[in-house]
């Protein structure tokens, strides 16, 4: 009887602390736009009960029944109490603090932070400021916005790629650029079409996301930033949430809102080289056209070393005893004016249970080379849905389709018509060779040894593309707890490309024709989960911990053929050849499983230690040996929130210190031999079109590390009116993945081996200046940002002295240990003791090869400046490089 006393007591002890908590929910919003705001603090006053908001800005906690305050507070808003009464539902929105204006930026793992607590280097822009630049391609958007992003546009042609180095190139063999995260899920950024030495430029796949769908861009840089995302972030991460995977899409408020857009560019070049008008055509001084094939005067020349441009009358390609005089603006008037339309519609809704986005874009681009263009279609869709205040469930989906009906050659090539204009005879007339088709159907031409017509370049050799692209993530966030939330996702990254390149007959280095298809998919899928645990302790303590899994499954596919000789001209098909058809297919899978963590302990409201480690297994390392962990840590002290006394001009003030290893894996099929077959010439014969590529393999692989220390300091000065950020970073990478060549008496040309160490040591700062003041209402906002990085190769293989990345005639370049990457290698001039160059008959000796110089820039940066007044907005940029590419 006593024992059933004592259960019964204890029961009704329960009963009461249950009845004396209650429940309260409520999302934290911005006064401004209504949308949700992560992270906000929410503290029963008085006590250490709290809890922060989550990605939706969304919250619940229980408070004891004698609760009477709610202190809401977060980085950047002012402070806010609220009296609890009887209310169960608690809605709150916070205005910005002028005077702490931090805010938040996306971190690792798609996390909200306050950006005062991390400890490392991150910049982030609008959707507003990326959308300023109307740039097609996104990453031109970036160019001279962020200190130490080095972007390089390969022309100015439609559909040209880019490419994006976050502080300097730190792999041999590998992938340089940054990994792209597109609301959480991983975008491939391959370059789509190769132009060594020549071929066709299809764009960077990261080229496919609208602009006008952007929300927000965060800039990870370098492995200190980016350690939770695995191998393929030890470049830095490009973090892109849209507007559709965006809890601030449709601003939580209820009806529908339509949102239209247009711009119109037109384009033209804005520089071409400086050519001589003195001489014409010809060689020697003298020139008479009779077939342009080398039966005339020099008419088989395409040099300008001909009779001076003096009036004459001299036989051309256009008729006979034509005037000699030149043609100064024949490279000028070939190009047409450039026309970029971009159109964007979205509507938008919300209510309390939910929000969503639907968008439409499209691009159409007609090129400054005759007869080539673009056209980009893209349509995305995104929604979130809040059946409880514990469970939200959101996903994203974009579809986009990118086709041309012809991009221009690139190299020294035929195909190429800009490599005729540096051989292009002074004399010529261009707008004579718009009619590049006689009469009889033969071709019109102003040189039949070298050059095709280059209308009939760019009208009958067509090089065409079709991409269609699905990308997409689906997410479940469940609030557990108070303290402790759980997220499951999944994502796709999808696409097929369909190159197809056709070479009409009578060209000049094809007299038959030609016409080929390349047919390439790519599929990557990532599924992950995340648990993250918020606590605060007390008033100057509080952590948060995150731990979570992912799987990457990557597969790549592609079938190639090619009629290198069509049996009828003019019909473009794979069926039309006179020769065996060239062949082949080719397969890549890839996976990587992964688990990670990471924490943050904050003391104080103003000191913050971070830590991460990851573990990853990938599918590219030999069996039993293909797991690798890697750590990081951080520091970061806000020195005004912990002195909390005047410290005059000094509004805002941080000390950063980070240490980052991040590890990096290797391409499929680098392990074991294996066999290959080549073109179809002896299909029928057993064995004779297979064989062994010429590298050797390496079953004893290891990964290759990148190690980071990072220092920086941010300040703001006179109520926030002048800001500086600046960092300096140390970092090594070892152990690279690369091929070195062997003698070819081993049966191979190359073997894989992990050796070589580069290093990447700079400096990075950011100054922003409000030139006319905050209550002014015109303003005017410079912001200066300017980056140095000292790359070095500091070794390669024992026995190895230099490693070459490419070449083409006598340049090479190459990777020298004590040189920077990137050496440009080439023949100098022979010289005498005195260092004067040693001539022979007039002309100069070649020389030794030696290192001329080196392609990277010294120091790259931007000013950027944008005005305001009443409404009305403007802007301009400046983007610089220093580059010194030949070495006096």
């Amino acid at each position: 009887m006593r024992k059933i006393t004592i259960l019964f007591a204890c029961l009704l002890f329960a009963m009461q602390a249950a009845l004396a908590q209650r429940a309260i929910t409520g999302t934290v919003t911005s006064s401004e736009d209504g949308s949700g705001i992560p992270g906000v603090s929410v503290v029963v006053k008085g006590t250490t009960t709290g809890i922060t908001t989550d990605l939706s800005g969304k919250y619940q906690l229980s408070v004891p029944s004698n609760a009477n305050t709610l202190v809401f507070s977060f980085v950047g808003m002012k402070t806010k109490e609220i009296t609890i009464g009887n209310q169960n539902v608690i809605n709150v929105a916070l205005e910005r603090d002028i005077l702490d204006i931090e805010g938040v930026v996306v971190t690792a793992l798609g996390i909200s932070r306050e950006k005062k607590s991390l400890g490392y280097s991150v910049q982030d822009l609008s959707g507003e400021e990326i959308s300023k630049a109307r740039e097609t391609n996104v990453l031109n958007s970036l160019s001279g916005k962020i200190a130490g992003l080095q972007i390089t546009s390969s022309s100015g042609a439609v559909g040209a790629s880019s490419r994006i180095i976050v502080r300097g190139v730190s792999s041999l063999g590998g992938n340089n650029q940054p990994l792209f995260i597109v609301d959480g899920i991983p975008m491939n950024n391959d370059e789509l079409g190769s132009t060594g030495t020549y071929g066709v430029n299809r764009g960077n796949a990261a080229a496919d996301i609208n602009p006008n769908d952007i929300y927000s861009i965060s800039v990870l840089k370098g492995p200190n930033a980016a350690a939770l995302y695995g191998s393929r972030a030890a470049n830095g991460v490009v973090l892109i949430t849209t507007k559709a995977g965006s809890q601030a899409s449709a601003k939580m408020k209820k009806g529908i809102g339509i949102e239209l857009s247009n711009s119109t560019t037109f384009e033209t070049p804005l520089r071409l080289p400086d050519f001589q008008d003195v001489y014409g055509q010809g060689s020697g001084g003298a020139f008479s056209f009779v077939d342009g094939a080398g039966h005339g005067i020099n008419d088989g020349v395409d040099e300008s070393w001909g009779p001076r441009l003096d009036g004459r009358l001299i036989d051309q390609f256009f008729g006979k005893q034509q005037p000699w005089v030149p043609a100064p603006d024949n490279v000028k008037n070939f190009f047409e004016t450039g026309l970029t339309t971009s159109t964007n519609l979205a509507i938008t809704g919300g209510e309390k249970f939910g929000s969503f986005r639907i968008s439409y874009g499209n691009v159409s681009q007609k090129g400054m080379l005759p007869n080539t263009d673009l056209t980009k279609n893209n349509l995305s869709l995104g929604a979130t849905a809040n059946p409880s205040q514990r469970l939200s469930i959101s996903g994203s989906a974009n579809y986009n389709k990118t086709k041309s009906d012809n991009l221009p050659g690139y190299g020294y090539d035929a195909q190429n018509v800009m490599q005729q204009f540096m051989w292009f005879g002074r004399q010529v007339d261009i707008t004579k060779l718009k009619e590049y088709k006689n009469a009889d159907g033969s071709l019109f031409n102003w040189n039949y040894n070298y050059h095709n017509n280059p209308y009939f370049t760019l009208h009958e050799n067509l090089n065409k593309m079709n991409r269609d692209r699905v990308t997409g993530n689906a997410k479940v966030n469940y609030i557990i707890t108070d303290n402790l939330t759980a997220m499951v996702r999944t994502g796709i990254d999808y696409f097929t490309n369909l190159n197809t390149d056709r070479i009409a007959a009578g060209d000049i280095d094809n007299h038959f024709g030609s016409y080929s298809e390349s047919l390439f998919s790519f599929m990557e899928v990532n599924n992950d989960f995340l648990l993250s645990y918020n606590k605060t302790f007390s008033e100057n303590l509080n952590l948060n911990f995150n731990a979570g899994g992912n799987r990457m499954d990557q597969n790549y596919h592609r079938v190639f053929g090619a009629a290198d000789e069509l049996a009828v001209p003019g019909v473009y098909t794979l069926a039309n050849s006179r020769v065996a058809l060239r062949t082949s297919s080719f397969d890549r899978n890839k996976r990587i499983n992964s688990l990670y963590f990471s924490g943050q302990v904050g003391f104080m409201k103003g000191l913050y230690f971070d830590f991460t480690g990851r573990n990853d297994w990938s599918s590219t390392l030999p069996e039993g040996k293909n797991s690798y962990f890697y750590p990081s840590v951080s520091f970061g002290a806000v020195i005004t929130d912990l002195i909390r006394n005047d410290l005059g001009p000094l509004s805002y003030g941080k000390l950063r210190l980070g240490y980052a290893r991040v590890g990096s894996d290797t391409d499929p099929y680098q392990l074991a031999p294996f066999l290959s077959f080549g073109d179809g010439w002896n299909a029928s014969t057993k064995l004779l079109n297979q064989f062994v590529p010429n590298n050797l393999p390496n079953s004893e692989l290891k990964p290759q590390f990148a190690n980071s220390l990072e220092v920086g300091a941010e300040m703001k000065f006179l109520t926030n009116r002048i800001s500086l950020d600046i960092t300096y970073y140390n970092q090594t990478t070892t152990d690279q993945i690369i091929s070195i060549p062997v003698s070819a008496s081993s049966g191979y040309t190359s073997k894989n081996i992990n050796a070589g160490e580069i290093s990447n040591k700079g400096i990075e700062l950011s100054l922003g200046v409000d030139v006319i003041g905050q209550q002014s209402p015109l303003k005017w906002r410079t912001t200066f940002n300017f980056a140095k990085n000292k790359n070095q190769v500091v070794s390669l293989a024992e026995g190895v002295e230099q490693y070459e990345l490419g070449s083409y005639w006598s340049l090479k370049v190459m990777a020298i240990p004590g040189q920077a990457y990137g050496s440009l290698y080439g023949y100098d001039y022979l010289r005498d003791p005195s260092g004067n160059i040693v001539h022979v008959n007039g002309l100069p000796v070649t020389g030794d090869l030696k290192i001329l110089g080196n392609y990277q820039p010294d120091w790259i940066g931007g000013i950027n400046n944008d005005f305001s007044y009443k409404g009305f907005t403007g802007g301009f940029l400046i983007d610089m490089k220093k580059v010194a590419i030949f070495i006096p």
